[in-house]
């Protein structure tokens, strides 16, 4: 076990933290939305996350029967979009509104993907496709009001760069934003339409000169990035992750905020791996990942949607195993894992961010301030199979008023891990309504005392932080009066 020093000066000033991780969550697709389970763990990763959007597949495919055949001819039913809609407005979320796949009656194709068979030809008909988004867009101006609709978002289509989400080029996939953004527009200006919702990063400059050289409308930049992409032919999710470089994040949302010339990106997926079973979602790991992420990503990105929020996920089937290492925060039964704890943390931070001296291959330092308080959040973590091991920590904050209590919260193998208990009690694949109760438990998070010392203005404080885990320090001072602001 090594050790290694931070330092940071409270009197700097700071730059904005903004909470751009919870502007949207990702999900499954659109029928999942009328699941009553699913809507319970929705409403609690809102209270608790503070998630604002939630995003899903599916809106337009035929399971979700918004478009209907009857003898010859086709029409819309706007019902089950309707009570989607209504839950989330219902507890304070809003759609990000992916518009795919495509509806059987319009599609120029048979070939489909996941189990509920999406289609994923372009239209038969573009003209056709801009009547039904039109009518679905003034549907929901006319439902919801011009003044809330245009707090949406409009995403055109999931992954058009995969020929497993789009059976067409990529000149088919503009002709299809094309009609699709001009049909919104003309429905109502003030509404916010974007693309091109690619996977890898790709596609972002061709897009964005595509736009601007044909007056087509783009408010914003969506992409998707998992940092086991680019390894698609290796089977084994491990070696896939070895591969992939810690701070590949960052890299990639640098190179798409350069190429969005000016406009906001959302990242609207990623998380650890794109592997709907890697055992890793369900661990720290995970958490130790996505805090690493989340803080590389500040003031590059205006939104940041993990995908997903819960395991209530169909797209190749629904395992009944509790922790089968599906993609969401919570699982079937809607008990926290360790990524959702750390989003949990995330949440408790204040919005502005002092600079932390020290460098460490493995460990990251972040001090975020709040009201009478500072959080200082570590992470240790690395790709698998390169070296890490437990870590002592000094840290140092200098110019502090006088503390009046510390404590700390962690994620690792000992702390908001049910995985363990599970793996205790034997990986049970049913759970009766005790081990669910016990596995809530050990999700959660608890608040343990942290030493420290202060002397002439100065804090000093020490602690270990063990491979893939997060630790949140809070410090509490006296609140300021007139005489010490």
């Amino acid at each position: 076990m090594s050790s290694l020093s931070f330092f940071c000066d409270l009197a700097e000033a700071t730059t904005p933290l903004p909470h751009f991780w919870e502007h949207t969550v990702g999900s499954d697709h659109a029928p999942v939305a009328l699941r009553a389970d699913w809507q319970k763990q929705l409403e609690r990763a809102h209270r608790e996350l503070g998630f604002r959007h939630v995003r899903f597949h599916g809106l337009l495919s035929d399971d979700f029967a918004l478009v209907l055949r009857d003898r010859k001819r086709h029409y819309y039913s706007f019902f089950n979009l309707d009570q989607a809609f209504d839950f989330l407005l219902s507890i304070g979320m809003r759609p990000f509104v992916e518009l795919s796949f495509m509806p059987t009656v319009l599609a120029s194709g048979t070939k489909t993907v996941f189990n509920y068979e999406a289609n994923i030809t372009p239209p038969r008909d573009y003209k056709q496709w801009s009547k039904l988004i039109a009518a679905l867009v003034s549907h929901c101006v006319e439902r919801y009001g011009s003044d809330e609709v245009s707090e949406w978002f409009f995403e055109v289509w999931n992954e058009p760069n995969l020929i497993r989400f789009w059976d067409g080029t990529q000149r088919d996939y503009f002709k299809l934003y094309r009609y699709t953004a001009e049909a919104i527009k003309n429905v109502d200006a003030s509404l916010k339409v974007g693309g091109p919702a690619s996977a890898k990063n790709e596609w972002i400059e061709d897009f964005v000169n595509f736009c601007d050289r044909n007056e087509v409308p783009a408010d914003f930049i969506t992409t998707h990035y998992y940092p086991t992409d680019g390894f698609d032919n290796v089977k084994d999710t491990e070696l896939r992750l070895f591969k992939s470089q810690r701070g590949i994040m960052r890299q990639v949302a640098e190179d798409t905020k350069r190429h969005a010339a000016g406009r906001p990106v959302y990242y609207t997926e990623w998380n650890a791996s794109s592997d709907p079973r890697n055992p890793l979602h369900d661990e720290p790991y995970a958490a130790a990942f996505a805090a690493s992420a989340i803080m590389e990503a500040n003031g590059l990105v205006q939104g940041y949607s993990f995908w997903t929020f819960s395991d209530i996920f169909e797209e190749h089937c629904l395992p009944s195993i509790p922790f089968h290492g599906g993609f969401g925060l919570l699982n079937l039964h809607g008990i926290p894992k360790p990524v959702y704890r750390v989003f949990e943390l995330l949440h408790d931070l204040g919005d502005e961010q002092s600079l932390v001296d020290g460098l460490h291959e493995t460990v990251d330092c972040s001090l975020i301030q709040k009201d009478s308080s500072v959080t200082i959040l570590l992470t240790n973590h690395t790709t698998p199979g390169h070296s890490i091991e437990t870590e002592q920590l000094e840290i140092r904050l200098e110019n502090a008023r006088e503390p009046v209590a510390a404590y700390v919260r962690r994620i690792d193998d000992e702390h908001a891990n049910p995985k363990r208990l599970w793996f205790e009690m034997g990986q049970p694949e049913y759970l009766d309504r005790k081990q669910v109760e016990q596995l809530e438990e050990a999700s959660q998070l608890v608040t343990e005392r942290q030493r420290f010392s202060y002397r002439d203005g100065i804090i000093t404080l020490k602690t270990t932080v063990p491979p893939h885990a997060v630790a949140a320090i809070t410090i509490k001072f006296k609140p300021k009066t007139r005489a010490n602001a």
